[in-house]
């Protein structure tokens, strides 16, 4: 029946929260049949529920592109308006948000409602004041009823992201944007909700609940929040004001912000709306426009002929491309299914195929498959046209085909794009089985499609939560609301927990919370700390009854006890008393700060002389004369000593003072004096933290791993640092003084031949190359003679090294040269006594350069023989 022959229909309009859907919905349900049209998907799934809970399934029905819920009995039909089963007839018909006849992308689509679409009985338009002079123009002599907003809409300006107000939605215009500003909120309140038009009605509803009851306080939206979707948003919070509308960004006119910023406050409940992030600020005049709810009206609708001719395919082109009847109408000209239309078109193949009406009606309701990916490239062209070649052949879309490409997206692992992607894919399959008419057992692959779209819609749901939603803070501010005394305990590992949720640590005496800003974090943390006093009194009981060997230094001189950072190791008095500082702590004060600091004070004295006992031993009085002398050098040097140091000192040793250096486990090397007890890496390990803290010299490098007898010098590390952990740096090597020992021993053996050259024992006990070892050698006191030709011409010269010449020294006369006759003064000549590493070395009177002193002169007796023969040679 032509839509002249209905009633005319009526208009009520008005800014959100009016109550217009609510009213439409009533006015539905007390007829006999109705039709209701939304603009989304989401929409049409809200009210079906609604109508479902009132009227029971056998009499509701859902058409939505992707979506068909029938059941036989049915006379509801709640839609998208694109799906809205026009070749019905019902008794009312209603279509909201009818102000989208001026959008660039859908308009056309309202205005053939507008136009066309009515109900027996009643047809009600429901949408923004903008629309009403359009709607006028349209249809002469309508009834237009203004509503005015049941609850008063304040400005409250610009607000940082983290400082907005619980039950905020921040809106944003791009998945990037509600991402990041998610990831902000999350981190800093604890977490946020997800809503875009993208999404499953599955996954928007999860992601509405967790806002809705209290989970979290905030959402972030795109734009799909400004149509109906109705929630307890308290403020609208605009992260920006210029969207991509599908051909290019612009900035929001003021009614659509007005649109968005409506969704604050609910029923009665008054709201607030305001700017954050990088949203430029609102013009005086927009804020008033929106507070008033006074916007321009529209100037015009987007419009596309509906009367299309299918006599050929040029002529259906042409018939998509006729101009408006109104001259405030725009024609639609870049629809997705013109655009698919004409590209299709371009193919011979497709185009030999639309040769009769049929076939090109055909055609064009293959076209209108969406493209929900919005990729805009060739694949979906080319998933039509295989679609359309697959029905004109046979009339049936190939059952393996269908299941194939449905099981290749029933995949619910992924990343949020990852499964975003594949709902959009399976939403456009969802569409295609729900066209019975293309397909043997519809039925089946529609379960199919939506069994595969509830699954990766949880898994998205389950993924959103995760990287959003802190759960922690969510339980917890539930349990806040309800008034509830929150119960804290302490678990063996420290962790603090709030109602079973982690809530901080507590390592050693000091607290750490790990919970977000918010506005819960007070009483939770003030919950948390009612369980600290205790456990404290008894940590710090524990500790002072603790043996030395609970407490462990580390490399840095941290204290850790039972695991936790207690205190601090720091410079003392003396190079083996460093003294204990207790790493700070609120909780700790008074009597149990001072009774942690004694006993780590104790601890400090202690350990020293624990794992440096031998060093320590060397103060005793136990030794005498210059051995006592050179153990005190020995202890002053952490263990190891030049010989050069003490070289007087060790010459003036008796047989008893070098037993006892040996009992003191004190080693007399060539070039070092050390104490093979202290080359182990726990004392090694000590004897570098106490060096750092009487120098506060500290490499970043530590000293060399345990069980290294030799690594490469690290640039900076000075020699003082290496000798005190027990090495010596030769070249460009660091050697442990016990390895540089054999390694001279080695090397002195070679020199006693005279020109020597490097053999492998050197490199061998040194784990050097050739060219690090020559600069060993030099530091040992040799120096290079020269270079022979290696075998192989092609190898580099062979180096040689020799002892250095030393200067003779001549008796001191009184000046003059020797008198004749007076060679060598008398005695043993000198020796060179190399000593073996790990022993007392070569005796003082043996050492290179020194002299035995000369006998002393005793009278000659003149009756001796000697003594008359040198009278008969004064004679002579």
């Amino acid at each position: 029946m032509p839509s002249s022959l209905y009633p005319m229909p009526r208009a009520v309009l008005g800014p959100t929260n009016t109550g217009k859907t609510w009213y439409a919905l009533e006015r539905m349900l007390g007829h006999a049949s109705g039709m209701f049209g939304f603009p989304l998907r989401l929409l049409a799934r809200e009210n079906y529920e609604r109508a479902v809970a009132r009227l029971g399934p056998s009499r509701v029905a859902l058409i939505t592109g992707e979506e068909k819920i029938i059941p036989p009995q049915a006379s509801y039909f709640l839609c998208t308006v694109e799906a809205m089963p026009l070749d019905r007839s019902v008794d009312f018909l209603a279509v909201d948000e009818v102000q989208l006849a001026a959008d660039p992308e859908r308009g056309h689509v309202f205005t053939d409602r507008v136009l066309n679409a009515r109900g027996r009985q009643e047809t009600l338009l429901l949408g923004a004041e903008t629309a009403r002079r359009v709607l006028e123009a349209m249809l002469p002599g309508l009834n237009v009823t203004v509503r005015e907003r049941l609850s008063r809409l304040s400005w409250a300006g610009q607000k940082k992201v983290t400082r907005l107000p619980r039950r905020s939605a921040v809106v944003a215009f791009s998945a990037a944007e509600v991402y990041r500003l998610a990831e902000l909120i999350r981190s800093q309140r604890g977490g946020t909700a997800i809503v875009m038009g993208a999404l499953s009605p599955r996954t928007r509803n999860a992601q509405v609940e967790l806002f809705q009851s209290g989970d979290v306080d905030y959402m972030v939206a795109t734009d799909a929040i400004g149509m109906g979707l109705n929630m307890d948003i308290e403020h609208v919070a605009l992260a920006g004001d210029v969207k991509f509308d599908g051909r290019r960004p612009r900035r929001l006119a003021p009614a659509e912000l007005g649109q968005i910023a409506g969704r604050a406050g609910r029923y009665t409940t008054d709201g607030t709306f305001g700017i954050t992030d990088t949203c430029e600020m609102l013009e005086d005049e927009v804020v008033d426009a929106i507070e008033n709810h006074r916007f321009k009206y529209l100037s015009g609708v987007v419009w596309r002929n509906a009367v299309l001719d299918y006599s050929d395919p040029d002529a259906l082109i042409r018939s998509l491309e006729a101009p408006p009847p109104l001259s405030f109408m725009s024609r639609k000209a870049d629809a997705d299914d013109h655009r698919a239309l004409s590209s299709l078109l371009e193919r011979d193949d497709i185009r030999v195929r639309a040769h009769g009406e049929a076939e090109v009606r055909l055609l064009h309701e293959v076209c209108q498959i969406p493209d929900y990916q919005r990729e805009y490239s060739d694949s979906h062209t080319e998933l039509l046209a295989r679609i359309y070649t697959h029905l004109t052949d046979g009339e049936r879309l190939p059952k393996d085909w269908i299941t194939g490409s449905m099981q290749r997206l029933d995949r619910p692992q992924g990343d949020i794009d990852t499964l975003m992607s594949r709902l959009s894919g399976i939403r456009t399959w969802s569409y295609i089985t729900q066209r019975s008419h293309w397909l043997d057992g519809a039925e089946d692959f529609q379960g199919l499609a939506r069994s595969i779209e509830d699954r990766v819609s949880d898994s998205l749901n389950q993924v959103l939560t995760e990287r959003f939603v802190d759960r922690r803070a969510a339980v917890l501010s539930r349990r806040l609301k309800e008034n509830s005394v929150l119960m804290s305990s302490i678990r063996p590992d420290g962790t603090v927990t709030v109602e079973g949720e982690d809530v901080g640590q507590l390592d050693g005496f000091v607290f750490t919370p790990a919970i977000a800003e918010s506005d819960e974090k007070g009483p939770v943390l003030a919950a948390a700390r009612k369980v600290l006093p205790d456990e404290i009194s008894q940590r710090v009981r524990a500790l002072v009854a603790s043996a030395d060997a609970a407490f462990k230094p580390d490399a840095s001189g941290r204290i850790f006890w039972r695991d936790a950072m207690v205190g601090q190791l720091v410079k003392g008095d003396a190079l083996y008393q460093p003294r204990a500082e207790v790493r700070s702590s609120s909780l700790l004060e008074g009597e149990q700060l001072k009774s942690v600091q004694d006993r780590l004070n104790a601890f400090a004295l202690s350990w020293p002389r624990e794992i440096l006992a031998r060093a320590v031993a060397l103060e005793g009085e136990t030794l005498t004369g210059t051995a006592r002398g050179i153990a005190y050098q020995v202890f002053e040097s952490l263990g190891t000593l030049p010989s050069r140091n003490v070289n007087e000192m060790v010459k003036q040793l008796d047989d008893d003072g070098r037993r006892q250096l040996a009992q003191h486990g004190i080693r007399l090397g060539v070039d070092m004096i050390y104490m093979p007890d202290l080359l182990k890496p726990a004392q090694i390990d000590a004897k570098a933290l106490l060096y750092s803290l009487s120098t506060d010299e500290r490499p970043e490098c530590g000293p060399p791993p345990p069980g290294r007898v030799a690594i490469d010098h690290v640039d900076g590390v000075s020699d003082g640092y290496w000798l005190a952990t027990g090495y010596r740096r030769l070249g460009g090597r660091v050697m442990r003084v016990d390895m540089a020992e054999r390694l001279s021993a080695t090397v002195r053996a070679a020199a006693r031949e005279g020109e020597f050259r490097i053999n492998e024992e050197m490199l061998s006990l040194a784990g050097a190359t050739r060219e690090q070892m020559e600069e060993m050698i030099v530091d040992l006191g040799y120096r290079k003679s020269g270079e022979e030709p290696a075998e192989d011409p092609e190898k580099p010269t062979i180096s040689l090294f020799t002892r250095p010449q030393r200067p003779k020294k001549q008796r001191d006369t009184g000046g003059g040269d020797r008198p004749k006759g007076q060679g060598k003064p008398k005695g043993k000549p000198r020796q060179r006594h190399a000593g073996r590493p790990g022993e007392g070395g070569a005796r003082s009177g043996d050492r290179p350069g020194s002299r035995k002193p000369a006998p002393k002169s005793t009278p000659i007796d003149p009756n001796s023989p000697f003594a008359v023969l040198a009278k008969l040679k004064e004679k002579s």
